[in-house]
Formats: structure tokens, C-alpha cells, sequence
């Protein structure tokens, strides 16, 4: 079998035409690409929203979680013959998906904002809108990267149904491995996929780490939290362990 993959992956003609890799390839990079855009302009503003406001946040979480219950293989399927045959039913299907992730994770970023912060930021005259954009956006980086980072990897995968409906992608050359049979091309496109859902993690990992300030990056918060509690242990002159701490007291004779 691996053997097999390996020569499938090395012939040229794997590598040409409207049925090669690279062709497919650019086909999966764009139902995903237009998908993880359109959700992440619906998500994001309604996350930003809900989570300054508090306003209707159980309600609209709640029915983006619900949404993943959704089967994306027959919402595709439904939307592909409702709308024609056109390539919009993968795209939304798609959207569909990715909205839940990327909306629970910007609400969830704004929530966990620390209150004292906020208040502090209203006390000093901040407006609303300039505390969403100033205070609470920039602490809700992590987390809402986070929910991207996730939507991107369940479309990536997800977006092999496009070839259900004939309308290729990466899953176009899975679909036709088991059909013709060949299994070393079965193979190689899971494992073309799979590698395209870990190098698009990667980037947004890197970017994640530009564009995150360094005192909101979860393993500084770490060192922060464990110097705070050395700290805390000395005042109170004891040592990590619990023993008492401070000079020994000499006794004299």
C-alpha cells in the first residue's frame, strides 16, 4: 500500500491536467477559502456583538451549536438541486459549518475578558465602542483565533463532499479511487487533505502568534499566573511546598 501511494504520487501524470493534483488542489483551497470568508463575516460582528452587549448570547450560541447537527453532506446535496446544479450550494453548506465554531469563539473571547479591566476602561471615559475595539477585541484575540483555527480545519475536511455533487476538489480524486478501484489514489488524496488541514493550521498558528499580544499568549499568562503565586508565597514567608519560610531563628546557650 504505501509502496503504491509513493508511485502514485510520483507520476507526472497525477500532476497534470483538469484531474491533477494541483487543479484540484486550487478547487478545494477555494470553496474553503470563500466559505471560511463569508462565515467569518457573518460570526464575527455577531460574536463582537453579543459578547459587549450580553444581549441574546444563550439564543444565538445555542443555535449555532445546533447547526452543526446539521448533516453538511444532504444540506449540500439539497442545495446543490434546489439551486441548480451551481457551485453556491458547497459554499453555503460550507458557511453553514463553519459559523458555529467561529461565532462561539469570538463570544467567548468578549466574555472572558477580565471585568475589571472593562470597568476599568469605562472609568477612565472610554466609550462603548472604543472599549469593544481597545479593551475587549484585543484581549479576545486567543480565543477567537482559536475558533477560526477550528472552523478552517472542519471545512478542509468537510469540503471533500463537493465532490458528491460533481463539483470537484480533492474529494473528486478520492470519489474516483474507490470507483475505478485504486487505492493508492483513495490514499493519497485522504493524505493530501489531511496535510493541507495541518499547513493551514500552521499559518494561522503563526499568525496567531504575530498578531496576539505577547502578554495574551497563553503560555505567558501561564508564567505570569506561576509568578504571582512564588511571589504570594514569599509575602506570606513560605516556600513552595508550604513549609514555613524566613530566616531560623538561632537559640542561644
Amino acid at each position: 500500500m504505501i509502496q503504491g501511494l509513493v508511485d502514485w504520487l510520483g507520476d507526472p501524470e497525477n500532476w497534470r491536467g483538469v484531474n491533477g493534483v494541483p487543479n484540484r488542489l486550487v478547487e478545494h483551497l477555494g470553496y474553503c477559502s470563500i466559505a471560511i470568508l463569508l462565515a467569518a463575516l457573518i460570526a464575527m460582528p455577531l460574536g463582537l456583538y453579543i459578547g459587549h452587549t450580553g444581549r441574546g448570547g444563550v439564543m444565538l450560541v445555542g443555535a449555532g451549536n445546533a447547526m452543526r447537527a446539521l448533516p453538511t453532506l444532504g444540506l449540500v446535496t439539497f442545495l446543490y438541486l434546489v439551486l441548480g446544479g451551481t457551485q453556491t450550494a458547497t459554499v453555503v453548506g460550507l458557511v453553514v459549518l463553519a459559523v458555529p465554531p467561529i461565532l462561539a469563539g469570538t463570544y467567548a473571547g468578549v466574555q472572558d475578558v477580565d471585568r475589571r479591566v472593562v470597568d476599568a476602561a469605562r472609568g477612565v471615559g472610554m466609550t462603548g465602542w472604543q472599549r469593544l475595539w481597545q479593551v475587549e477585541f484585543p484581549n479576545a484575540l486567543p480565543l477567537l483565533i482559536g475558533g477560526l483555527r477550528n472552523a478552517v480545519l472542519q471545512v478542509v475536511a468537510t469540503a471533500t463532499v463537493a465532490a458528491y455533487v460533481g463539483l470537484g476538489g480533492l474529494g473528486r480524486l478520492l470519489l474516483d479511487g474507490i470507483r475505478e478501484p485504486n487505492y493508492s489514489k483513495v490514499l493519497a488524496s485522504a493524505l493530501l487533505v489531511a496535510l493541507l488541514a495541518l499547513t493551514l493550521d500552521l499559518v494561522l498558528a503563526g499568525l496567531q502568534w504575530l498578531i496576539v499580544p505577547r502578554g495574551l499568549r497563553p503560555a505567558a499568562g501561564a508564567a505570569r499566573a506561576a509568578r504571582r503565586t512564588r511571589r504570594s508565597s514569599r509575602r506570606e514567608g513560605r516556600t513552595e511546598d508550604g513549609s514555613a519560610g524566613g530566616p531560623m531563628e538561632t537559640s542561644r546557650p
